[in-house]
């Protein structure tokens, strides 16, 4: 039996192989290992709902109605958003949506176009 690296950034030893990638069970980390320097946050990989990888001024459309914080008003199932613009934090991407403004989205609720 092979035996597989622990996850570079908690060290769990429960780690498994999946295509390419290795993946922690524990903290939902991805690597490979020829990526020395993936653990730097500069490097962070977004993915759209499908595992699509996304980049910035991709354009996205919104898989699921999406209540909005605030308002009474709902973003509906296939708005499109242009030119989507990725950060760190809790919601990955920045964007403005037509009608709408200025918003903050998940990536695991849009899918690129």
């Amino acid at each position: 039996m092979s035996t597989l690296p622990n996850c570079p950034k908690c060290n769990s030893t429960y780690t498994y192989e999946d295509g390419v990638l290795y993946v922690c069970p524990e903290c939902a980390y991805e690597w490979t290992l020829d990526s020395k320097t993936e653990n730097n946050d500069d490097n962070r990989i977004f993915k759209d709902a499908n595992g699509n990888i996304l980049t910035d001024g991709d354009t996205v459309t919104i898989i699921k109605d999406l209540k909005v914080k605030g308002s009474s008003s709902v973003l509906k199932v296939g708005t499109k958003v242009k030119n989507i613009r990725l950060v760190d934090g809790d919601h990955d991407i920045d964007c403005k949506i037509d009608g709408f403004g200025a918003m903050k989205l998940k990536s695991e609720f849009v899918k690129k176009l």
